[in-house]
C-alpha cells in the first residue's frame, strides 16, 4: 500500500471542497497509511552531530590501554578505506579511552563516567553496539541517516512519517526539528529535514531560539488579525480557481492556513516560564536558556505531548579530531542531563510507552590516534562501528544488542545497517517499510532504498 499520487483530479476536488475558514478540507488532511498495528506514535530523535566516540562512551575496550601505542593490527584494518585526514599518517597508534566505564542497573549495560545522568536510565535503554554505514564523511553520512541515500534530493525520515500519518494537531507542524544555539562543527542544511520531491507540505519545520521562533510567521506592523484573514479567504478563492491548472495550489493555500493557525499555537508551546521549577530542575538550569540543548529537550516533550509527530533535536560538535578529553567532556556536560531528562519526563507523564527515543551521530570514531599519541589525542571518522540508545516506543528496554571485535573495528555481532535502523523506526509507527512508497521520475522510492531489515532482537 502506497499513498496515492497526487493528481489533478485531487487538485480539482480539493478546490471543489474549498479552502474558506480556519479548517482544512477533508481532501487535504493526509490518511493514516498503517500497515499493523502501531507500537509507536511518535518520534524524538536527539541527534549528535559529528560523530560521538562510542569508544568513549558506550563500546569499552581495555585492550586499547593494554597495547596503547601500537600500530592497529594489518589483519584487522584489511586494507578498508580510510580518510584523507588520516590515511597518510606513517602509523595507527591504538589509544585507549581516558575516560572510565562503569556497569548500571539491573542490566548491568556498560557507560562511560561522561553519561551519570543517561547512566540512570539503564534499565530503559535499549543500546545498539553495532550500527554500521557506507558513508565516511560528514556530508554523506548524515544525509544517509536523514534521508536514506548519501546524496541529497530524498525526502527525511520526518516527511516520509508525515506522508505516511498525517497530523495529530492541525495547529502544528507534522515533523519540527531545533538545532543548538552557539555551536560550532559540521554545517547542518535545511535538506536534511526537508521533503524532497514529496509535496512540500511534509517538509519540517524549524524552531528557533529568540523572539521569534518561526522566522516571518509573524503579520507585518499594522496588520490585524482579522484583515490577516480576509486576505488569506481572498487568497483561497484565487487558489480554488488556480487549481484546475496548478495542483500545487491546494499544498501552496495549505501552508498559509498552517502559518495562520501556527501565530497562535507557536508562542503558547515554546512558552517555557510557564513549566514549574521541578521541570527545571530534572532538566538543569541551561534550560531556562532558550536554544540550549537542554531547553530543546524540554521543548521536545511539549510539542510531542501537544500532538507533533516527529522531532528532531540537532546538537553540533561531536568531531573529535583531537582534543578528545575536553571536547567529549564538554558535549556531554551539554547534553547528558537534558537527554536522560526528557526520558524520564515522558515516562512519569505515561508517554514514554508510545514515544521512541534515539540518540545517537552518524558514524563511529576509530580505535587509532589520529595526529600524535598523548594526552590531547583524538580519532577519525568510521563507518564500520557505532553505538546509539534508544527507549521507549516498542524497544526493548536493558538490552544491549550486537558486539564489535576486541578493537571496536569492526562488528562482529547482530550488524544493524542504517536502512535497518530506518526500518525499525516506521515498523514502530506501524508502517513496512517496503510498502511505504512514493512515484518519482519513473519509479517507486523508499526510505531504505532496497534494502533493509527489522532488526527483530531490538523488538520490545
Amino acid at each position: 500500500m502506497s499513498p496515492h499520487d497526487p493528481t489533478r483530479r485531487d487538485a480539482l476536488r480539493a478546490a471543489g471542497a474549498g479552502f474558506l475558514g480556519l479548517g482544512l478540507p477533508a481532501s487535504l488532511r493526509p490518511e493514516q497509511v498503517l500497515h499493523h498495528a502501531p507500537r509507536a506514535r511518535r518520534v524524538v530523535w536527539l541527534f549528535q552531530s559529528g560523530g560521538p566516540s562510542q569508544l568513549e562512551l558506550f563500546d569499552h575496550k581495555p585492550l586499547l590501554l593494554e597495547r596503547q601505542g601500537e600500530d592497529l593490527p594489518p589483519s584487522v584494518r584489511q586494507g578498508q578505506r580510510l580518510t584523507t585526514m588520516s590515511a597518510n599518517q606513517a602509523t595507527l597508534p591504538l589509544v585507549g579511552s581516558a575516560f572510565a566505564f562503569q556497569r548500571h542497573g539491573q542490566s548491568g549495560a556498560e557507560l562511560s563516567e561522561l553519561l551519570p545522568h543517561t547512566a540512570r536510565l539503564a534499565d530503559r535503554l535499549c543500546i545498539v553496539r553495532s550500527l554500521t554505514t557506507e558513508a565516511i564523511n560528514h556530508d554523506p553520512a548524515i544525509t544517509f541517516v536523514q534521508t536514506g541515500s548519501q546524496l541529497a534530493g530524498r525526502p527525511s525520515i520526518g516527511a516520509w512519517m508525515s506522508l505516511a500519518l498525517g497530523s495529530d494537531n492541525p495547529d502544528l507542524p507534522t515533523a519540527c526539528v531545533m538545532v543548538t544555539k552557539n555551536k560550532g562543527g559540521q554545517p547542518l542544511y535545511a535538506r536534511l529535514w526537508g521533503s524532497g520531491f514529496l509535496p512540500a507540505r511534509h517538509q519540517a519545520v524549524q524552531l528557533r531560539s529568540g523572539a521569534d521562533p518561526v522566522l516571518f510567521l509573524g503579520d507585518a506592523p499594522g496588520v490585524s488579525r482579522r484583515r490577516r484573514r480576509r486576505a488569506l479567504d481572498a487568497l483561497a478563492r484565487l487558489h480554488a480557481e488556480e487549481a484546475a491548472r496548478d495542483a500545487g495550489a491546494a499544498a501552496r493555500q495549505e501552508q498559509y492556513e498552517l502559518a495562520w493557525r501556527m501565530q497562535a499555537s507557536v508562542p503558547e508551546v515554546s512558552n517555557l516560564a510557564e513549566e514549574p521549577d521541578e521541570v527545571f530542575q530534572l532538566y538543569g538550569e541551561d534550560a531556562r536558556d532558550p536554544g540550549t540543548f537542554a531547553a530543546n529537550c524540554l521543548m521536545a516533550r511539549r510539542l510531542l505531548e501537544r500532538g507533533v509527530r516527529f522531532v528532531q533535536l540537532f546538537h553540533q560538535g561531536w568531531d573529535q579530531h583531537g582534543g578528545m578529553r575536553g571536547g567529549l567532556a564538554t558535549q556531554c556536560r551539554e547534553t547528558d542531563q537534558g537527554s536522560a531528562a526528557l526520558v524520564e519526563d515522558l515516562a512519569r507523564r505515561g508517554m514514554l510507552e508510545d514515544t521512541l527515543v534515539i540518540w545517537g551521530g552518524e558514524f563511529g570514531r576509530t580505535p587509532y590516534c589520529q595526529g600524535p599519541l598523548g594526552g590531547d589525542y583524538g580519532r577519525d571518522h568510521h563507518p564500520r562501528s557505532n553505538a546509539i540508545w534508544m527507549a521507549g516506543g516498542g524497544v526493548r528496554a536493558g538490552y544491549t544488542h550486537g558486539a564489535t571485535d576486541e578493537f571496536g573495528y569492526s562488528v562482529i555481532q547482530d550488524p544493524v545497517h542504517v536502512h535497518d535502523l530506518q526500518a525499525l523506526i516506521l515498523h514502530l509507527l506501524g508502517i513496512d517499510h517496503e510498502r511505504l512508497t512514493w512515484k518519482h521520475q519513473g519509479r517507486r522510492f523508499r526510505l531504505t532504498d532496497v534494502h533493509g531489515e527489522v532488526p527483530s532482537a531490538l523488538l520490545a
